[in-house]
């Protein structure tokens, strides 16, 4: 069973619709006990670090997350997911995150007028290194991004792919033992973002 974690951070539906469109069924629950006890875990999210984490706390899910992840089990990060599974966030003038993978989340600032904040749209992402959640999925593909906060992990290693935008190359995909996380939203990434959640189905946490 893949369990999509419910902490009012929004984006479930599609996500789930995603899955369900390769022949996955999930469940989208906020149910420590389910959540433990699932195969596969899906952590996604839209919105503000701080909202978020204020969301987990109240839930009791910090602890949750950290532990389901920490079993072994294949653990997916999605956008505001991936950023909030490090370890400090520069939103809301500071936010202390789950501290899964140390790094933290930083602002772009626009280098010139041209450059919207958010990065709202497809961009392209490099890989870096082989995994198989990228399985029969070119290196340059694009993905959809909405972000005004980027994923910048402490340890270089741990970065599978990397997007440039308002002058900054960052990590747009990470993967840390059984943990994978995508900056982007596979879920609104056309056939190329439902062949990533595809793999992630079919992989069994090992790492690449």
């Amino acid at each position: 069973m893949l369990a999509i974690i419910d902490y009012d951070a929004g984006n479930l539906t599609s996500v789930q619709l995603a899955f369900e469109a390769v022949d996955v069924p999930v469940v989208v629950t906020r149910d420590p006990r389910v959540i433990l006890g699932a195969d596969r875990v899906v952590f996604p999210g839209v919105g503000a670090a701080g909202a978020a984490m204020a969301s987990l706390r109240r839930l009791g899910l910090c602890d949750v997350v950290r532990e389901a992840a920490g079993r072994g089990r294949p653990f997916l990060g999605i956008c505001l997911g991936t950023q909030i599974i490090l370890t400090h966030s520069e939103e809301d003038n500071g936010v202390e995150t789950l501290d899964m993978i140390p790094g933290g989340t930083r602002l772009f600032h626009a280098p010139h007028a041209l450059c919207k904040i958010p990065q709202m749209g497809w961009n392209t992402v490099r890989f870096t290194t082989e995994h198989r959640i990228l399985a029969g999925i070119e290196d340059g593909s694009e993905f959809y991004f909405v972000h005004s906060y980027y994923p910048a992990p402490a340890d270089e290693s741990v970065v599978l792919g990397r997007t440039e935008y308002a002058g900054i190359g960052f990590a747009s995909v990470l993967a840390s033992k059984n943990i994978v996380a995508t900056q982007f939203h596979p879920e609104k990434s056309g056939r190329i973002g439902l062949r990533l959640l595809a793999n992630f189905a079919a992989w069994d946490g090992a790492p690449c």
